[in-house]
């Protein structure tokens, strides 16, 4: 081989390096935004005791954020009081700290019911981390060495406006451009160049007062590359290259406590979004460039916990309330209904749903619309005491390991079948 070759090959190589592999789970639901992991050999069955833990951390910091996992190091946010928000690196392998870096303080603390702490989800896109603190602080940071590259203030940059209960929105990045939702009328989302922070776009959306607590997904409709977000107001689609509003959305809103935190879900051109009052999907439309949102169904009885929701084939999982459900996602009838562990985060991979019940127990049940088939359930190891609050923090599956954060706890386990 000769010199250019071998410049090709090591070039390649580090790109690999840098980049988030299928079996990672580099962002807010995973590889796609949707809760699965497409691992494999996975146990299909999980003895009395749980799977075999590899290790605990139980001083990571408070919080309810999600971690997620590229190659060997585990990045998630937390908080130490009301003043101390931070994003830390942990080793994979022993969970051990590699770096902490402070993004501001506590968002919202007189927040009513109180509940104040780290939410949303670090975004990891090849050498580089976006973390978005609950008071509007968003930093872009080296994810070798935890250095701040640029940061931006939801509030004091855009005029943003918080929910109740802070911003949990984890940042979504596609291609040049990282998404973030600001809330209120004049930059409700707004896009921004991953390499510097510079404004791309701001997308101002009537009526919008302050921001909601789901994540926005990239989809494609019509031809037309857009981010679909759930707001305070309804569900809605703009143009991924100018922040243009396409559509909107505003038959599954929660009247009683304005709590939009269901990521939305697409197939087909049919989005999915939920909350405790009505839950439902809207069917998009496209004809001579512009965009149309009729209600496919509107259910009370459907997915629409904080856990979030699965698509698996024709199929919806997730929990509202107490109760696991299994719904057509096409029609929005239910298959069958079960308590379980009860109201639960859940993910997916191999053919099995994994659960994070809000009672801090974790289960493993079979995929099926025939009904609800257990295949093991434990209760983690020196669980944290959570007063009024629930474990929120979703399961993640990365390279053969399940990770579960409860407030400062971090438990791995080895879910690989041998």
């Amino acid at each position: 081989m000769n010199i250019r070759g071998i410049a090709l090959v090591a070039l390649a190589l580090t790109a690999v390096g840098t980049m988030a592999k299928a079996d990672d789970w580099a962002q807010w639901r995973g590889p796609k935004r949707d809760g699965i992991s497409q691992e494999k050999g996975l146990l299909k069955a999980w003895p009395a005791s749980g799977p075999k833990l590899l290790w605990q951390v139980k001083d990571i910091g408070s919080g309810y954020s999600t971690p997620v996992v590229v190659g060997t190091r585990l990045y998630v946010l937390s908080n130490e009081g009301l003043e101390n928000e931070f994003v830390r690196a942990y080793s994979t392998t022993n969970g051990k700290l590699i770096w902490s870096t402070r993004l501001g303080a506590v968002g919202n603390p007189k927040q009513q019911p109180s509940y104040p702490g780290a939410r949303s989800t670090a975004t990891v896109d090849g050498k580089l981390l976006y973390a978005l603190g609950s008071d509007g602080d968003l930093a872009c940071v080296e994810i070798a060495t935890g250095k701040i590259l640029w940061t931006k203030s939801l509030r004091n940059d855009f005029g943003g406006a918080p929910g109740v209960w802070a911003y949990s929105e984890s940042p979504l990045v596609d291609g040049n451009k990282v998404i973030v939702t600001p809330g209120g009328e004049n930059a409700t989302l707004v896009a921004l160049d991953k390499k510097t922070g510079a404004t791309l776009w701001k997308s101002a959306i009537p009526g919008e007062k302050a921001a909601s607590y789901a994540s926005a997904i990239a989809v494609e409709i019509g031809g037309v590359r857009q981010y679909v977000q759930y707001l305070s107001k309804g569900v809605v689609g703009v143009e991924a290259a100018t922040g243009k509003l396409l559509w909107r959305f505003d038959k599954t809103l929660d009247t009683r406590f304005g709590m939009h935190a269901l990521t939305p879900i697409n197939a087909t051109n049919l989005i999915y979004t939920g909350a405790a009052s009505a839950s439902g999907a809207a069917k998009i439309s496209a004809a001579a460039g512009s965009f149309t949102a009729d209600p496919a169904y509107i259910e009370r009885k459907a997915p629409n916990g904080l856990g979030g929701a699965v698509r698996l084939g024709d199929y919806l999982y997730g929990t509202s309330g107490p109760v696991l459900l299994c719904t057509e996602f096409a029609t929005g009838k239910v298959r069958w209904e079960e308590r379980g562990i009860g109201a639960a985060a859940i993910c997916s991979a191999d053919g099995l749903l994994f659960l994070h019940g809000e009672n801090g127990e974790v289960a493993l049940a079979e995929v099926t619309p025939e009904g609800y088939k257990e295949k093991g359930r434990f209760a983690p190891p020196a669980q944290p005491d959570r007063g009024q609050s629930k474990a929120w923090a979703h399961p993640i599956i990365a390279n053969g390991r399940l990770y579960i954060r409860d407030l400062g706890s971090l438990w791995c386990y080895d879910i690989k079948a041998r």
